[in-house]
């Protein structure tokens, strides 16, 4: 059984060398179905330095909130490993698993279906304090939703400890459920979505709560997306990682993917952000497809699964062989990797 000890920085116990807070190495997951098997995961690996926002975007049904399950240890890989400061979350256990999960948490996408309908707001925060006795007693419980409820932006907190979940808004349930994550004190959380379902006015109240959640309190962020506009205001100081059917495409700090995309996928993406400027965006040069159509999950294409749609392909190479990440020509050594065989051949 591993043992893990509290290691500032993310250093490895007993060592000096920083390592990420949370990795993914080479993780597939593939569901065996009567039709066939779905591989949602295949091959993706990224890592997350304490305190680090990093951002997987891409179309639904490429596999990011299978990865952010994951990550978050609420589905197992059927291959390859997930790393909590180093140390494989599936060979944790008793304390050391208990540690791992109080210090990573989840937002889900639907804040209708992951709050419980009978529970007040304070006995849904109360609940987890008592658990992991990070308050004494239900007066302590209480005060200290309260607090949790204030630094989330519930204001005055008095008016929600006693509501229930049908009394609030799709923004103030949101903000508790980000609240609930925050009970146990994480180093990371998975926000799955976590805007998608709220009005499109307080979008960026909820973003601007979470970064300044990251701020604050140093705590890191797997976000997930289809946005890459969303993605790009979240991310501006971390790193945007672009999905598609299962695979990552492209991984590099945001503002690297943003102003040089290398994967023709990315470059879709962005060719399809509106711009605040109208003309901008009448007069901005559009990516075209070869198809709009995505392929299934049981008939991916060989090689390069998006060759099928790609404008840069290339008859004998992208059909042929899968492309692994790597480094752009120009990039610095990590910073910026892409799976693509005509982006990396000039390399």
């Amino acid at each position: 059984m591993t043992t893990l000890q509290a290691s500032p920085a993310g250093a490895r116990p007993g060592e000096g060398t920083p390592v990420p807070l949370i990795s993914l190495e080479d993780v597939r997951c593939h569901f065996r179905t009567p039709r066939g098997v779905v591989k949602a995961v295949d091959g993706v690996s990224f890592s997350a330095a304490p305190g680090e926002i990093v951002c997987l975007v891409g179309e639904s049904g490429c596999g990011k909130t299978t990865a952010g399950k994951i990550a978050a240890g609420l589905l197992a890989p059927t291959g390859g490993r997930v790393l909590f400061e180093g140390h494989d979350i599936a060979r944790l256990r008793g304390q050391d698993f208990n540690r791992f999960r109080r210090g990573v948490q989840l937002v889900h996408q639907d804040p209708y279906a992951s709050i419980n309908p009978l529970h007040t707001v304070g006995a849904t925060l109360a609940a987890p304090l008592l658990r992991h006795r990070f308050a004494s007693g239900n007066a302590g419980a209480r005060r200290r939703a309260a607090e949790l409820l204030d630094l989330v932006d519930l204001t005055p907190s008095a008016d929600f400890l006693d509501k229930y979940p049908h009394q609030l808004s799709g923004g103030q349930r949101q903000r508790v459920a980000i609240a609930r994550a925050l009970t146990v004190e994480p180093r990371f959380i998975v926000a799955d979505e976590p805007v998608s379902m709220v009005d499109v006015s307080i979008r960026i109240s909820l973003l601007n709560t979470m970064l300044r959640l990251q701020r604050e309190l140093g705590t890191g962020f797997l976000f997930i997306t289809h946005d890459l506009a969303l993605a790009r205001y979240f991310a501006w100081g971390g790193r945007i990682g672009v999905m598609y059917v299962g695979r990552m495409v492209e991984i590099g700090l945001a503002s690297d993917i943003i102003a040089r995309p290398q994967h023709p996928y990315t470059r879709a993406l962005l060719s399809a952000i509106p711009e605040a400027d109208p003309e901008v965006t009448r007069n901005k040069a559009r990516v075209e497809l070869r198809s709009l159509e995505i392929p299934s999950l049981f008939r991916l294409p060989s090689g390069c699964t998006f060759h099928p749609r790609c404008p840069l392909f290339e008859e004998g190479t992208c059909e042929v062989a899968t492309p692994t990440l790597a480094r752009p020509a120009g990039s610095v050594e990590g910073s910026h990797e892409v799976a693509c065989h005509l982006v990396t051949r000039s390399a």
